[in-house]
């Protein structure tokens, strides 16, 4: 069975939110160009779970967050309208769900949304969800293979169906996320967005997370520590107090608020 058609994208409101301009034909090099746009003009955030707010993820509602609300999101807003982009410009598009391996050891739930996308000469993985460990550029769909992306490398491995994309950290490899070629429909996103989003045991509940990445740093924001990864060099400072929180915000993620502001991570019971 199909899923039901998805609302079209504004793309000339998509294309001035990203500043990308350009060709539009479904190649690689556009890919390239829209995935490297969108990671550095769109943050990663969870802040409107933290405000009380729920997390739509259907197109119209993440267009009206993301491009004009001029916000962040997290994966499942970001790679659903990077989706909706792509599809209607013509790419082949098939929806993945990972199980993400970052900082943890323990079997956790699909709760990662990525991209598939076929070419005639082969296939990549496009992630623009991530965060600020995540992909700046696709990654072709090849096991072994090692993908530079500035300061930072990446590779993917395949063992028998299940993929692994991994981040260079130090001298070591590091398991970001794990994932199979399942195709994965709106419902299936929808379930773990449910659980992401108000399950008072998920980290978005939690702790409050804007990210943000560029060619040259990449920007993290968790709870009150502000980190600039440079690759050579990482700096880490504490915020002082909530109207700092605010002025980082705004400064470092483009992400204005007004100046009464407050949010709320849940507690776990």
């Amino acid at each position: 069975m199909e899923p039901p058609p998805q609302p079209e994208v504004d793309l000339d409101a998509y294309f001035t939110r990203i500043g990308c301009a350009g060709d539009q034909r479904p190649t690689r090099a556009t890919l390239a160009a829209l995935h490297l746009a969108h990671t550095t003009h769109i943050p990663f955030e969870n802040l409107d779970i933290l405000l009380g707010r729920g997390i739509h993820i259907d197109l119209e509602s993440i267009q009206a967050k993301l491009v004009r609300g001029k916000r962040g999101g997290y994966c499942f807003e970001q790679n659903t309208l990077l989706a909706g982009v792509l599809e209607q410009l013509g790419f082949r598009v098939t929806r993945l769900a990972a199980r993400v391996r970052m900082g943890t050891t323990r079997i956790l739930p699909r709760s990662h949304m990525l991209l598939k996308v076929d070419f005639d000469d082969g296939a990549c993985i496009a992630d623009v969800g991530f965060g600020s460990a995540g992909l700046l550029h696709p990654f072709s769909l090849k096991s072994g293979s090692v993908c530079p992306q500035y300061a930072w490398s990446y590779r993917l491995l395949e063992d028998d169906g299940l993929w692994r994309l991994q981040l260079m950290k130090g001298t070591e490899w590091m398991d970001l996320y794990a994932f199979t070629m399942e195709p994965q429909f709106p419902v299936d996103f929808e379930v773990a967005n449910f659980y992401v989003s108000t399950h008072p045991l998920s980290r978005f509940t939690q702790t409050l997370v804007a990210q943000r990445a560029t060619p040259e740093a990449r920007y993290a924001l968790v709870n009150r520590e502000f980190t600039i990864d440079r690759g050579a060099e990482v700096v880490t400072r504490t915020v002082a107090d909530d109207d700092e929180l605010l002025d980082v915000l705004a400064e470092s993620f483009g992400l204005e608020f007004p100046s009464n502001t407050r949010f709320s991570p849940l507690r776990p019971s």
